[in-house]
C-alpha cells in the first residue's frame, strides 16, 4: 500500500473520531442544559447582607447548605428593605428566573407579598411570619423561644443586681414571644429579678442598639445584657462597659471574658427539612411549620468559663424538662399590666404564640 493510501485512511479515521468527539460534546452540553432546566430553583430574600455575622449570615449559610445537599440552585436577593416595595420587586425577579419556591426571611415580608402570593399560585412561599396565610404559603420558623427560656434562666442565675437588659427591635409576636420566654426563664430561677426592655424600632440600627445597651447598664443597673437584633452591637457595648452578655445567632466564643453563651439555631437542619418537603411536594401541607429543641434545631452554645459547673448543670436540667415535653407557656400567667393571659390548668397554643402574642409578661419593664 502506498504512503498516500495510508495517509488517506488515517485521515478518515481521524475525521471519524473528530465527529464522534463533537457529537459527545454536544450531547453532554444538551444533557447538562436539560439538567439545569430540571434543577430546582429556590429563591431566598433577606433584609441584610448575607456576609454579616448574625441573623443574615446564619440564615444564608443554612439555606445554601440545604440547597447544595439536594443539588438545588439558590437564587439570592439580600439587603431587601421591608415596607418600601423592594420585596415585591425581588419576588418578581426570582419568579422570572424560574424560582419554584421562595423563602421570605424577614418578618414583614409576608404582608408585602400577599398579592403576589395569590397571583402566583404555583409558586410555593415560606415566610418566618405567621400573620399572613395562603394556600401556597407556609409559616416557617424555629422554637427559638425555647433557647431564650434557657438563656433567661442563665441570666437569672448570673445577675447580682436582679436587672437584665434586653435590647429588642420592635414589639411583634416573634419578638414578644422571645422576651416572654426569656423572662419566664429568669423568674423560674430568680423570682426577684426583672427584665428591662428597650426598643430600637428596627432590625438593624447599630448606633441605637449600642446606646440602648449603655442606657440599660448606666441608668437601670443591668448587669446582664441580651438582644433581639440582626447584629451584636448590644454585646459590643456591654463588653466595653465590663458587663456580661448573651449572644444571638452568632457564636462569640473567645470574643470577651464577659460572654456567657449564645442562642443559636441550626439553620442547615431546618432548611434541609423544608427543602426536602418542597422537593417531595409537601411544603404547603401545613399552616405553620415549627421545629425546636427536640429536633436539635435550637440550642445554647457551649458556656464560657464564667459559668460555674453548678449553674451549667441547673440549665441542663431545665433543658431536659423541655425534651420531656414541658410547655413554657403554661399555668397561671399574667402580663405586665396584671391581665390574666393563661389560667392555672391551661397551655397557650401555637396559634397564639405565633400570631397573637401582643403582650409582655409579668416581670418585664419597658424603658423609654
Amino acid at each position: 500500500m502506498s504512503f498516500s493510501g495510508i495517509g488517506f485512511k488515517l485521515w478518515k479515521v481521524l475525521l471519524g473520531l473528530g465527529a464522534i468527539f463533537l457529537v459527545a460534546v454536544f450531547a453532554f452540553a444538551f444533557a447538562n442544559e436539560q439538567e439545569n432546566e430540571a434543577q430546582a430553583k429556590i429563591g431566598f430574600i433577606i433584609i441584610g447582607d448575607i456576609r454579616e455575622a448574625g441573623w443574615n449570615a446564619s440564615q444564608y449559610e443554612g439555606i445554601k447548605a440545604a440547597c447544595d445537599k439536594f443539588n438545588a440552585r439558590l437564587l439570592v436577593r439580600d439587603r431587601v428593605k421591608e415596607n418600601c416595595g423592594e420585596c415585591p420587586t425581588a419576588i418578581r425577579e426570582l419568579i422570572d428566573e424560574g424560582a419554584g419556591m421562595i423563602f421570605l426571611a424577614s418578618y414583614s415580608y409576608s404582608k408585602e407579598a400577599r398579592e403576589l402570593v395569590e397571583e402566583y399560585p404555583n409558586v410555593a412561599f415560606a415566610t418566618n411570619s405567621a400573620e399572613v396565610h395562603a394556600r401556597n404559603m407556609t409559616a416557617y420558623f424555629v422554637r427559638m423561644y425555647q433557647a431564650r427560656y434557657l438563656a433567661g434562666a442563665l441570666a437569672g442565675l448570673q445577675t447580682k443586681t436582679n436587672v437584665i437588659g434586653y435590647v429588642a427591635a420592635m414589639p411583634n409576636s416573634e419578638v414578644n414571644r422571645g422576651i416572654n420566654a426569656f423572662t419566664l426563664g429568669v423568674r423560674r430561677v430568680n423570682p426577684s429579678a426583672k427584665v428591662v426592655v428597650m426598643w430600637t424600632g428596627a432590625w438593624q440600627n447599630e448606633e441605637k442598639e449600642a446606646i440602648n445597651a449603655e442606657r440599660l447598664i448606666r441608668e437601670k443597673n443591668a448587669d446582664v445584657i441580651t438582644y433581639h437584633q440582626d447584629e451584636d452591637a448590644a454585646c459590643r457595648a456591654a463588653e466595653k462597659l465590663g458587663v456580661d452578655f448573651i449572644g444571638y445567632n452568632a457564636l462569640l466564643t473567645g470574643y470577651s471574658p464577659h460572654y456567657l453563651t449564645s442562642i443559636l439555631c441550626q439553620w442547615e437542619v431546618y432548611y434541609t427539612d423544608i427543602v426536602q418537603r418542597y422537593l417531595k411536594g409537601e411544603i404547603n401541607s401545613v399552616k405553620n411549620h415549627w421545629l425546636g429543641i427536640n429536633q436539635n434545631v435550637v440550642k445554647l452554645s457551649e458556656f464560657s468559663p464564667k459559668v460555674s459547673p453548678e449553674t451549667a448543670q441547673h440549665i441542663e436540667s431545665l433543658k431536659q424538662e423541655l425534651f420531656n415535653g414541658k410547655f413554657i407557656f403554661a399555668g397561671e400567667l399574667y402580663d405586665n399590666k396584671g391581665v390574666l393571659r393563661c389560667a392555672k390548668d391551661e397551655v397557650i397554643g401555637d396559634d397564639t404564640l405565633l400570631e397573637r402574642m401582643d403582650w409582655l409578661i409579668e416581670g418585664v419593664e419597658v424603658f423609654e
